[in-house]
């Protein structure tokens, strides 16, 4: 199986000077816990990716009141992504070294295409075993 077969293509997204309200208000409606941060909407090039722990965590656990941008919370940096044509194996490889539970879908130009949450790993494959060891691995805590 491919990652195309498992992801949510064309996932909303949000820029850089978009409000934490804004990702927020996604992630409520949508039902999801990650929204990617692209460049601008038009090339929707990945850049990193803003989740409802970075919001807990980085704004709401600091005291933090409205107006703040999704830039001051969010993961960036090398983020762990896959294409199109990689095998489910290498997503779950991926989630388990990165300990993440969803992983971006990217095209040749860095373009967000796709978003595999852990959920759809659980729902749609046949190896209950591989995936259950990979949520094992990605739930451990991290040593410090």
């Amino acid at each position: 199986m491919k990652a195309r077969e498992l992801m949510t293509s064309n996932p909303d997204c949000v820029t850089e000077s978009d409000t934490l309200q804004r990702a927020a208000a996604i992630m409520r409606d949508r039902d999801i816990g990650a929204v990617p941060v692209v460049s601008d909407e038009s090339s929707r090039r990945l850049v990193g990716i803003v989740t409802d722990r970075d919001i807990a965590i980085r704004h709401v656990a600091e005291g933090h009141r409205e107006g703040h941008t999704v830039s001051e919370v969010m993961s960036k940096g090398k983020l762990a992504t896959v294409r199109e044509d990689d095998s489910v194996d290498r997503v779950m490889e991926l989630m388990k070294q990165n300990k993440v539970r969803r992983i971006p879908v990217v095209g040749e130009n860095d373009e967000i295409v796709g978003m595999i949450a852990q959920a759809d790993l659980a729902l749609d494959t046949r190896d209950d075993r591989k995936v259950g060891k990979t949520v094992e691995e990605i739930s451990e805590p991290g040593r410090k």
